[in-house]
Formats: structure tokens, C-alpha cells, sequence
């Protein structure tokens, strides 16, 4: 498998399981919710690493001043992204006592991370409009 075949596999699994965490479960099925959040955090973190020399390369062009404004909104949009998303992960683990136990001292976590998690999904959708001409490459589709 090739790397460029790897990101596109990783991103529609992250597309999928990112819908997945928004569908409203009952507190039944709060298992259901951290198990795909769990997935959906280590496809972040395998994306971010299938992504590391485009980030790192661009993070030293960013600090030397030379990139273009494409590539620089770009960029802030992914770091907006890993801000984002890194929290909305951490709230979601420090959240899990104030569901499953009923503490409410770690209440505050869990709407932080249903803040942090919408953002981060409007934030996606940003990043997917950013990236329509390669998702149409690799889907074979012409521009019109």
C-alpha cells in the first residue's frame, strides 16, 4: 500500500467514525460513543503521522516567512484542527467519570469536549473544502 493510498484510506475511516461520534446515543449505548471517539483518536494520530513532513516542513517555512498564502491558510487551519481535536480528546477521557459515575466535579469536562468536538467538526469541514481539488484527483472527477 502506498502512502498517498494510505492517507485516503485513513481519511474516509476518520470521515466515518467522526459521523459516528455525532449520532445522538442514549446513555446505554455510551460505551458504543467512547469506543468510536477511541478509534477516531488513533486514526487522528495516524493521519497526523501519515501527514508529519508536510506539517514539519511547512511549520519551517511558516517561522522563516516563506510560504505562500495558500499553503499558510492551510496550515492554520490544520493546527487549528490538531488544537481543536487534541482537546476535544483529552475532555473526552477526563469526561468518562462524570458519565459513568454521575461525578459531577468532571461535568465541566464534558462540555468542554461537546464544545471542542462541534468546533473541531466545523473546523473539518473547512479543512475538506480547503482540500476539494485533491479529493476530486483522487477520485478521478474534473474540475468544472
Amino acid at each position: 500500500m502506498t502512502i498517498r493510498t494510505a492517507r485516503i484510506v485513513v481519511d474516509i475511516f476518520m470521515t466515518i467514525f467522526l459521523v459516528l461520534s455525532f449520532v445522538r446515543w442514549d446513555a446505554a449505548a455510551f460505551a458504543f460513543h467512547a469506543v468510536v471517539g477511541i478509534v477516531f483518536s488513533l486514526l487522528v494520530v495516524l493521519h497526523l503521522f501519515l501527514n508529519r513532513k508536510w506539517l514539519v516542513s511547512v511549520w519551517g517555512s511558516v517561522k522563516a516567512g516563506k510560504v505562500n498564502e495558500k499553503v499558510k491558510r492551510l496550515f492554520i487551519v490544520d493546527m487549528c484542527l490538531i488544537i481543536v481535536w487534541g482537546i476535544a480528546i483529552v475532555t473526552g477521557f477526563l469526561a468518562i467519570p462524570s458519565f459513568v459515575f454521575g461525578n459531577e466535579s468532571f461535568y465541566v469536562f464534558g462540555r468542554l469536549h461537546g464544545v471542542s468536538s462541534r468546533l473541531g467538526a466545523v473546523i473539518v469541514i473547512i479543512h475538506i473544502f480547503q482540500h476539494l481539488g485533491q479529493i476530486r484527483s483522487y477520485l478521478g472527477l474534473k474540475k468544472r
